[in-house]
């Protein structure tokens, strides 16, 4: 290809071009003036060292270049390159745009089964490596996938505690709850609220809903949030509810998991990721 028949290229080399020029005038004009010419007018009232200032007005060179200086930028990212052009920024964005559109098209409306290997296929890639290949967590690295879901996990997350998830009501405190009401909570949220499954308290149901009112100031009666101001835990349990967790991102002991709603990963692939966690609940 022509290098010389890329506008871009031809562009640059005229303003190489118009620079070497307007330069070398520049230059000749003020060499002439140091040569032939002696500084005169009104001096400010200070100086530095026996140094004086003239009070010039501002050059009208100057004043052209940096006007047209700015009307150049204001052309070149509104109407010329690289917004108005060809860029490997914006070819790469369209491939990937065209591809994602495809690849929603084609798992659509996917099996159990289908979902269940992208999703493993996504968290060896993305996940594993802080969770773990079999999603252990690593020794407490990280959290333990095998209990994300059941109310063992509701336990600790009230006694413990809960940070790093940008909601705007901010990070849950820990020991809210002793460990004994806790887990009648968990039977509440698990059975009731969630309602991902018969409780293995289900005789602590009773008693988590008295205490419910301490958790509803901030998840709301119905466990949803509040409109995203607190995790919905009404999602507990099911796809929906890791699917959140990916979106927001959350800060843990050994780093932060980014947000991965920017685009890293189609609805569908956070779905799959939810089914698979879900798989390896234990």
């Amino acid at each position: 290809m022509n290098w010389l028949n890329d506008n871009v290229n031809l562009l640059g080399l005229l303003g190489a071009a118009a620079i070497i020029i307007i330069t070398v005038f520049v230059v000749g004009k003020y060499i002439k003036q140091i040569k032939n010419e002696k500084s005169t007018g009104e001096l400010v009232g200070e100086d530095w060292d026996g140094i004086g200032e003239y009070k010039n007005p501002l050059p009208i060179g100057w004043s052209l270049s940096f006007i047209g200086t700015m009307v150049w930028v204001l052309w070149y990212f509104l109407i010329g390159y690289p917004l108005g052009g060809y860029s490997q920024i914006g070819e790469y964005n369209e491939e990937v745009a065209a591809y994602n559109t495809k690849f929603e098209s084609k798992w659509a409306n996917p099996d159990e089964q289908t979902l269940l290997g992208m999703g493993e296929g996504v968290f060896l890639v993305q996940c594993a490596p802080c969770h773990g290949v079999t999603g252990d967590g690593i020794n407490g690295k990280a959290a333990d996938m095998s209990r994300w879901g059941t109310e063992l996990a509701i336990v600790d997350t009230i006694v413990k505690g809960s940070k790093g998830m940008g909601y705007p009501l901010g990070d849950m405190p820990a020991g809210m709850l002793d460990k004994e009401s806790a887990t009648a909570v968990a039977a509440y949220v698990f059975e009731k609220i969630a309602k991902a499954g018969k409780s293995k308290n289900s005789d602590l149901v009773a008693t988590g809903e008295a205490l419910w009112p301490t958790c509803a100031a901030c998840h709301g009666q119905d466990g949803k949030g509040m409109s995203g101001s607190s995790p919905n835990i009404s999602n507990y349990g099911k796809p929906e509810f890791v699917v959140d967790v990916l979106n927001h991102g959350k800060k843990g002991d050994i780093g932060t998991m980014p947000s991965f709603n920017d685009g890293r990963l189609t609805d569908i692939q956070k779905l799959a990721v939810g089914k698979y966690v879900n798989s390896l609940i234990e």
